[in-house]
């Protein structure tokens, strides 16, 4: 007889077994998931099973905090997702002081866009475990100068 998977398991949405691992931690997570789009960083708390937003931020909250109306298409860029970290983590800081990475199912590619929010995070304030040789560099995320006084001109206003 064979086992039947379980439906998030068969839509290859869920991998059971990193869940269980990351809800034993008793730590809240930080996900971070990327759409055709943009990027959206979430700190959620599991609790008996049942998984409770804290605090949420999406790359399209970056236009109302001064992102260019002519940049709205590069909302899922690697500085896009810095800021999207560091949004979240300004709004969090002082309630959440660490947190876990939780990925999902996305690949782990090191300096990627998943990294760049992660390292928004963690300039943020919030502690959370990781390699250092997997975060992009400073240079990789303002390799534009128009992009990097953009980055510094939101920081500040964050």
């Amino acid at each position: 007889m064979t086992k039947v998977l379980r439906r998030r398991r068969f839509e290859a949405k869920t991998d059971y077994r990193s869940r269980l691992d990351l809800l034993k931690s008793s730590f809240p997570r930080l996900i971070i998931r990327k759409t055709n789009r943009q990027i959206i960083v979430q700190i959620i708390e599991s609790k008996d099973a049942q998984d409770k937003v804290l605090f949420s931020a999406a790359s399209k909250d970056l236009l109302t905090q001064g992102w260019p109306k002519d940049l709205a298409g590069s909302l899922k860029s690697k500085p896009a997702a810095y800021l999207t970290g560091y949004l979240l983590a300004k709004r969090a800081v002082g309630k959440t002081k660490k947190a876990i990475l939780d990925t999902g199912l996305n690949r782990n590619v090191k300096k990627s866009r998943l990294y760049s929010a992660l390292k928004g995070v963690i300039d943020g304030g919030i502690e959370i475990p990781h390699k250092e040789d997997v975060l992009p560099s400073d240079e990789e995320l303002s390799s534009n100068v128009k992009v990097g006084s953009l980055i510094n001109k939101l920081k500040a206003k964050i």
